[in-house]
């Protein structure tokens, strides 16, 4: 029998042969490589579907590398632009910014159609009083772009018990309308005794039921599943604090609070009526 015959094995070979005839230049097999997606334009009101997370939701937004989807229960969710990104009717596609620019969202947290570009308005001689700073930073935050748009201005009283003095100060007339919010607006609360002193036409006091602007906002915006409740004669906000495991700093607590709030819908509908009468209000023509 004869010996079998070896032959030399060219340099680069693998299992299968030459290198070169079976991966590409950077090792990678070819058909494991993944095959080219679409890309499209992340135009407002495409329905996508980000896989990681599976939340799905229409783009309201797209700008510095990042696009905004607004899922059908009006909650949003930012995510990267990535190659492969996200699902459009079950196919995986790269979302890109479209070519016009930026796509900015289309309503303003209070659910207002934004009006890209517009100047505020010059300030009116009317007013919205809020209690205190908490108060006048949550209706900035919630309200802010509408007010500027009809020269709104809203204040803090560090208190009401000094309201009817404030609301003779201010005079209001039919060119300066006052509106005033209060907390804990209830039959019988001091509040509510205040605010019955209050008497001229073109100054409208209203009130949500809550002991603190903090309350207003959903607990489900938070985490939680309810507001504590704080035994009576306790700081309330402190109270709070406590009985969620917060540190007792309630300037810290307010911020991470305001934090969560991201449009009107993280907020109580009691609060939302207040709001929005007041801004009617004193923009009446």
């Amino acid at each position: 029998m004869r010996p079998p015959v070896s032959r030399p094995r060219p340099s680069g070979d693998g299992p299968s042969g030459p290198r070169s005839r079976a991966y590409s230049p950077d090792l990678t097999p070819p058909w494991k490589k993944p095959k080219p997606v679409p890309e499209v334009p992340a135009e407002p009101g495409l329905v996508v579907e980000e896989p990681g997370s599976g939340f799905c939701g229409a783009v309201i937004g797209c700008e510095a590398g990042t696009v905004t989807l607004e899922d059908r229960f009006g909650k949003h969710r930012v995510f990267p632009l990535e190659p492969r990104g996200f699902l459009l009717e079950g196919r995986v596609v790269t979302l890109v910014k479209p070519a016009g620019g930026p796509v900015r969202p289309t309503r303003t947290a209070s659910g207002s159609v934004a009006v890209p570009g517009a100047r505020a308005r010059v300030a009116r001689a009317g007013r919205i009083y809020v209690e205190g700073r908490h108060d006048a930073e949550l209706v900035e935050k919630v309200w802010g772009d509408d007010l500027r748009i009809e020269g709104v201005v809203v204040e803090y009283l560090e208190g009401v018990d000094d309201l009817p003095s404030v609301v003779a100060e201010f005079a209001p007339d039919a060119d300066a309308r006052l509106g005033v919010l209060v907390d804990h607006l209830v039959p019988g609360s001091k509040e509510w005794r205040i605010a019955q002193s209050v008497t001229s036409e073109h100054a409208l006091v209203v009130g949500h039921p809550y002991i603190d602007i903090w309350e207003a906002v959903k607990p489900s915006a938070l985490g939680i599943e309810a507001w504590p409740r704080v035994p009576h004669g306790q700081d309330w906000k402190k109270g709070v604090c406590r009985a969620l495991g917060w540190p007792e700093n309630t300037g810290a607590a307010w911020q991470h609070i305001l934090s969560r709030v991201r449009t009107y819908k993280d907020l109580e509908p009691a609060l939302l009526g207040c709001v929005e009468r007041l801004i009617d209000h004193v923009t009446v023509a």
